[in-house]
């Protein structure tokens, strides 16, 4: 996939596109959000705000064990908010009303009877399915309910909506960024660890350990252990996705302590959780 454009407007525009879709739903929808969106929220009080795109994904292991009338009833949703299904891909849908604009939802799961990365559809639906991916998980495990306001047809429009916490997030993007190695990940695991408003790495870890400290083996470790390796040096790609991305954007900031602080902080975080296992 490629690495879609980063703005504040992008952000918005997903936003909108959401909380259309729940506020459609007509009550706090079984899926957990994950993607984009929740830096900004994890991380309210940053200097600099997280970034995202138009992009939305969305965790559904909750809504598939709601069964069949679950995924009839968030198609449904779907359609009544104006959003299009990818005919190639049942997992993702799209929001195209805000003309020159596309937002992307797409939905995860995790589950242990499907292959990692098999794309499936949901019972008693036309066109919706989703791809399961290993690690989106934790968000179903660890969420939260949070508030988000858009203006939706002239009217403010606010909703409730479940949202991955900050150790589920870091797990799950870890997991991505070991599967996809994608610049865009780097990005987003460094920002958080920075930034997040329980105070940066070593809450982070901290966090991570009290929810999910028996979890920390097989894969998430192999992640782990890779994403350690991606932020060795400010050279590393991790490090430099990190600066790369945050220097495009705020262009006055120091390309050297951008870099520096996102080792640190990915040292700080995977020593924290070494200390643990130890």
């Amino acid at each position: 996939m490629s690495d879609p454009i980063r703005s504040r407007q992008a952000r918005d525009l997903a936003e909108r596109a959401l909380v259309r879709l729940a506020h459609v739903y007509g009550e706090v929808p079984e899926f957990v959000l994950l993607g984009g969106l929740v830096p900004d929220l994890l991380c309210s009080g940053a200097a600099h705000p997280h970034v995202g795109t138009t992009d939305v994904d969305l965790q559904v292991d909750l809504e598939i064990q709601g069964g069949s009338m679950n995924a009839s009833r968030l198609e449904r949703a779907l359609k009544r908010a104006g959003f299009t299904p990818d005919s190639a891909r049942v997992w993702r849908w799209k929001d195209e009303t805000v003309r020159g604009s596309v937002v992307k939802i797409e939905f995860l799961a995790d589950l242990d009877e499907v292959a990692n990365h098999q794309t499936f559809s949901f019972d008693d639906c036309e066109s919706l399915g989703a791809v399961n991916l290993r690690g989106t998980g934790f968000a179903s495990q660890d969420w939260e309910l949070r508030t988000m306001t858009a203006d939706i047809d002239g009217q403010p429009t606010t909703v409730e909506l479940r949202v991955a916490t900050l150790p589920a997030y870091l797990l799950a993007k870890i997991h991505a960024a070991h599967g996809r190695r994608l610049p865009k990940d780097w990005y987003d695991i460094a920002y958080v660890l920075l930034h997040n408003d329980d105070g940066g790495p070593d809450a982070g870890a901290r966090r991570v350990v009290e929810r999910f400290g028996d979890a920390l083996g097989g894969s998430t470790s192999t992640a782990l252990e890779e994403l350690a390796a991606n932020f060795t040096d400010p050279a590393s790609q991790g490090s430099v996705a990190y600066t790369d991305t945050m220097f495009g954007l705020h262009s006055d900031l120091d390309r050297d302590v951008l870099a520096n602080d996102a080792v640190a902080a990915v040292s700080t975080f995977i020593d924290a959780l070494r200390a643990h296992d130890s």
